[in-house]
């Protein structure tokens, strides 16, 4: 590797930047996988020509980055494939973003409608009849509290888990739950200033998952595209509604 030399003529934050860089590239280099233990700082301190303290401010910025975890007592790894870093900053984006006209939190529903219409399609090739008949009972219990004036979150985000999770794609999975991660909040930050018990709101989110479901039962997919991209922009138009709001 080029890193001592390449370090020299670069600023503070120029050399932090290039030194992370070449930790992954090491990482990358040497075929190491999620949970592989990386070499230890007076192996890397010395192969990349850089200080103890240099190094552990790298180490900081990959671990926050959730490219390395850190093992007290038994040393740095790679770590597993999770998107918690994503997620973070989505998050405070997406809540940042409802006190300036909700235009991030617009495009990040944009990016989740765009996958969840769009795969629908491979999902229903690949759904079995005891997972439709969990989405079956999910969309049931949507419907009850619905019925009841109660909301259903987590209901609803085990609705979209168990559909997409028959395609067996784990960086899928973890980008939809980034997506319900940031969402979340961004409902929670909605909820806190307004009634969100409206109960024709909630019937009208369980009556959509429900022909969701149906579409997907007659393995009509250009029908079930459509009503997923419908759902989200029922979402869109209540992120649109609160950032109207005095």
């Amino acid at each position: 590797m080029t890193a001592p030399t390449r370090h020299v003529r670069l600023g503070a934050h120029e050399r932090l930047r290039a030194l992370t860089s070449d930790i992954m590239d090491l990482i990358i280099e040497r075929g190491l996988r999620a949970g592989d233990a990386l070499p230890t700082e007076n192996v890397l301190t010395e192969e990349l020509g850089v200080g103890r303290n240099t190094l552990r401010e790298a180490i900081k910025v990959l671990q926050a980055l959730g490219v390395v975890e850190i093992r007290h007592g038994f040393g740095m790894f790679v770590a597993s494939n999770n998107l918690v870093a994503l997620a973070d900053s989505l998050t405070f984006r997406g809540r940042m973003s409802l006190r300036h006209k909700g235009h991030e939190a617009h495009e990040l529903v944009e990016v989740r409608q765009a996958l969840e219409s769009g795969l629908i399609g491979s999902a229903i090739d690949a759904l079995n009849e005891e997972q439709l008949q969990e989405l079956d009972a999910i969309a049931t219990a949507m419907e009850d509290r619905a019925a009841r004036g109660l909301g259903f979150v987590e209901i609803d985000q085990e609705f979209h888990r168990l559909l997409f999770s028959c395609l067996e794609n784990e960086l899928l999975s973890n980008l939809l739950g980034v997506f319900w991660q940031v969402y979340r909040s961004i409902h929670d930050a909605i909820e806190t200033a307004g009634d969100d018990s409206n109960p024709v709101g909630l019937a009208e989110t369980a009556k959509i998952h429900r022909d969701i479901l149906d579409a997907v039962r007659s393995k009509d997919k250009p029908l079930a595209s459509t009503l997923m991209h419908r759902h989200f922009d029922g979402i869109r138009d209540q992120l649109t509604a609160f950032a109207l709001e005095p």
